[in-house]
C-alpha cells in the first residue's frame, strides 16, 4: 500500500486521515488512514481490533466490489503491515470509495464517515428473507473525543454515533436505518490522573451531543440524497 504522504502519527483527530492508495487484482483501490499513535482508548465493532482497548491507529479500507476472503482480520493486519502500522489498532472494510468520504467537527468532536448504501433496510426485519451474506461494512463512522471516557459512556458514544447515522439517513430521504454490516469506531482520550473521566456520552451531555452533530454532518455528507 503507498501513502499520498508518510504514514506517520499524529495527535490530530480522524479528519486529519489521509488516503493511501494500492493495487489488488488488479484493481486501484485506497484506505483512509488515522494514525494518533499512543494515549488514545477506542471502542469499535470492527473486525480487526474491535472491542475496547488502546489502539494506535484506524485503517478503513476500501476493498472490490464482490469480496470473496474470508479471512478479512487478516487481510487487514497484512494491509497495515504493508503502510507501515505497528501495535494494535483498528481495521475497517468497506465496497465504497473511501475518497468519497464525510468529515465533520463540532467543539472539539470529530468524525469521519465512509458510505455506500446498495444494501440497505431496517435493522427490525421480518425474520424471513432477512439473510444476507457476509459483506464489507458500507457504511463505516471514526469518531473522536479530546477527553476522556469511562467504559460505560464508550458505550453510550457508540449508541449515540449510531443514533445520529439514522438521522442522517433519514434525513438524506433514505428509508432504512443503515446497511446489515455497518460499522462504528470511538476514540477517546486514555485517562490522566487528576483530569475528569467523562461518564456520560448520550445525545444530550456535553460531549455526546458534540459527537452527534459531527457524526450526523459527516454522514450526512457522505451519503447520496434519495
Amino acid at each position: 500500500m503507498t501513502a499520498t504522504l508518510p504514514a506517520s502519527t499524529t495527535t490530530d483527530g480522524p479528519c486529519s486521515a489521509r488516503l493511501l492508495t494500492r493495487s489488488e487484482d488488479g484493481e486501484r483501490l485506497r484506505a483512509l488512514l488515522w494514525a494518533p499513535g499512543p494515549g488514545w482508548r477506542m471502542i469499535s465493532s470492527a473486525v480487526l481490533g474491535g472491542g475496547i482497548g488502546e489502539r494506535g491507529w484506524v485503517l478503513n479500507a476500501q476493498v472490490a466490489h464482490g469480496y470473496r476472503r474470508t479471512d478479512p482480520d487478516r487481510h487487514l493486519a497484512e494491509l497495515a503491515a504493508g503502510a507501515g502500522l505497528e501495535g494494535p489498532g483498528v481495521g475497517l472494510m468497506t465496497a465504497a470509495d473511501v475518497s468519497r468520504h464525510g468529515r465533520a467537527e463540532d467543539g472539539g468532536a470529530e468524525a469521519v464517515a465512509t458510505a455506500g448504501i446498495s444494501v440497505r433496510g431496517w435493522a427490525a426485519s421480518p425474520a424471513e428473507g432477512t439473510a444476507v451474506p457476509g459483506q464489507p461494512g458500507t457504511i463505516n463512522i471514526v469518531t473522536a473525543l479530546p477527553v476522556a471516557l469511562s467504559d460505560a459512556a464508550l458505550v453510550n458514544a457508540v449508541a449515540t454515533a449510531t443514533e445520529a447515522k439514522v438521522q442522517a439517513l433519514l434525513d438524506a430521504g433514505h428509508d432504512c436505518s443503515g446497511t446489515p454490516t455497518d460499522a462504528v469506531c470511538v476514540a477517546a482520550r486514555v485517562p490522566v490522573p487528576g483530569e475528569e473521566v467523562h461518564a456520560f456520552a448520550g445525545p444530550r451531555s456535553l460531549w455526546g451531543a458534540r459527537l452527534a452533530r459531527a457524526v450526523h454532518r459527516a454522514v450526512r455528507a457522505a451519503v447520496p440524497a434519495a
